[in-house]
C-alpha cells in the first residue's frame, strides 16, 4: 500500500503543472553542483595531471572533448527516451523534456568535434579526416539540428512533438556507432582509454579529472534543461488558468 503511494505521488510530476516548480527547485542545486565540479576538474586539468609522455600538454583538451562527447551520445539517448514515452504514452511533459536537451545535445556534439579537430591538428596533422568515429559524430550533431528544425517547422507543438519522436528514434542507431566505431573500422581515432570491462590507460589523476569534468558537464546539462523546460512549459500551457494565475502572483510572461 505505501509503495503504490510512493509510485501514485511521484506519478503526478509527469503534470507539467507539477513540474514546473519541482524544476524550479533543483535548478539552483544543479547550478551549484556544476560550478563545484568544474571548479575541482579545472585545477586538476591544468595543475594536478601530469604532462604526457607521448602528447605533451596538448593532451589537457581532452578534459573537454572526452566528457563533450560522452554527454553528446548520452543526451540523445535520453532525449529519444523522452521523446519515444510522449510517442507511447501522448504525455505533454515528455515531449517539452525532448525539446529541451536537444539544444544542449547540439552543443555538446558541436564542442566534441571542434574540440576534436583541435586535438587532431597536431596529433594526425589534419583538422579533420573521414574517420568513422568523426563521420558517425557528425551525423550525431545533424541529428540533433534536424530534430530541433523539425519541431520549429511545425506550428502544433503535439504534432510537432511526434514527427520529431520519430526522427530521434531513428537516430538512436547512431549511437552505438560510435561507440563501437573504433572497433568495428580500421579507424585514425585512439580507442576507448575508459571502460567498464578493463584497467583504464591513463594515469590515475588524468582519470579523476576526466571523471569529475564530465560530471560538471553532467550537472551543467541538467540545470540548462531543467531552466528551458520550464520556459518551455510557460510557451505551450500560456492558455491554462494555473499558468495566467501565475503570471499575475509571480509576473512570469507566458
Amino acid at each position: 500500500m505505501n509503495n503504490s503511494h510512493k509510485i501514485i505521488h511521484w506519478f503526478k510530476y509527469a503534470s507539467p503543472q507539477s513540474f514546473y516548480p519541482l524544476a524550479g527547485k533543483l535548478i539552483p542545486w544543479f547550478w551549484a553542483l556544476a560550478a563545484v565540479f568544474a571548479g575541482i576538474g579545472l585545477w586538476i586539468t591544468f595543475f594536478a595531471a601530469p604532462t604526457d609522455a607521448q602528447q605533451g600538454e596538448g593532451y589537457r583538451i581532452i578534459f573537454i572533448h572526452v566528457p563533450a562527447a560522452w554527454m553528446s551520445m548520452f543526451i540523445y539517448m535520453v532525449m529519444a527516451a523522452w521523446a519515444g514515452l510522449g510517442l507511447a504514452l501522448n504525455t505533454r511533459l515528455s515531449g517539452m523534456m525532448a525539446q529541451a536537451l536537444a539544444p544542449t545535445g547540439a552543443i555538446m556534439a558541436f564542442l566534441s568535434l571542434w574540440t576534436g579537430a583541435l586535438w587532431g591538428k597536431p596529433m594526425w596533422g589534419a583538422w579533420w579526416v573521414w574517420d568513422a568515429r568523426l563521420t558517425s559524430a557528425l551525423i550525431l550533431f545533424f541529428l540533433y539540428i534536424g530534430f530541433i528544425a523539425l519541431q520549429a517547422a511545425i506550428d502544433d507543438p503535439r504534432r510537432a512533438d511526434k514527427a520529431g519522436a520519430i526522427l530521434a528514434l531513428v537516430g538512436v542507431v547512431n549511437v552505438p556507432i560510435i561507440y563501437f566505431s573504433v572497433k568495428w573500422w580500421n579507424t585514425l581515432h585512439q580507442g576507448a582509454s575508459v571502460s567498464l570491462m578493463k584497467a583504464p590507460t591513463m594515469a590515475a589523476t588524468m582519470l579523476w579529472g576526466m571523471l569529475i569534468m564530465s560530471l560538471a558537464f553532467w550537472m551543467y546539462s541538467i540545470a540548462v534543461a531543467l531552466t528551458r523546460v520550464r520556459a518551455i512549459i510557460l510557451e505551450r500551457e500560456a492558455h491554462t488558468e494555473w499558468v495566467k494565475e501565475l503570471a499575475e502572483v509571480k509576473g512570469v510572461t507566458p
